[in-house]
């Protein structure tokens, strides 16, 4: 198997992803998943895809990680993960898809407007 790799995006978080053969491991930026992830939930959310296709064990996922909160990391690491099983097996991608897996949040921080503290809060209105 050649190197496969994908890219995922969340909020303002990019996650690429590289896929080898081996034996399960994931480093992001250098470090071990639980390193990086510290929170059970966040690991779980990254692993989601892989579980739900038992092949948490046949690759090994290196990451590299910018931009974001570690919330928004976790799920564009997730989009990623799941892009390159289905650049792997395309028939996955239906299973992957159920779950919502391969579907790219476009949800993301509203610009400031001008004259306005913050995107649609206003300052306070004084009638006198």
């Amino acid at each position: 198997m050649e190197k496969i790799n994908a890219v995922g995006r969340r909020k303002a978080a990019v996650a690429r992803v590289y896929f080898s053969e081996g034996k399960g491991e994931i480093t992001v930026n250098k470090r071990t998943l639980g390193e990086y992830f510290p929170s059970p939930i966040l690991q779980f959310i990254v692993k989601q895809p892989l579980n739900t296709l038992e092949a948490a064990e046949k690759y090994d996922i290196k990451v590299n990680l910018v931009g974001g909160g570690y919330k928004g990391q976790a799920e564009a690491l997730r989009l990623a993960i799941a892009r390159a099983l289905v650049k792997i097996n395309p028939e996955d991608k239906a299973a992957l898809r159920k779950e919502g897996f391969m579907t790219r949040d476009p949800r993301a921080v509203e610009r400031k407007k001008p004259g306005r503290p913050k995107a649609r809060k206003r300052f306070q209105f004084s009638k006198r």
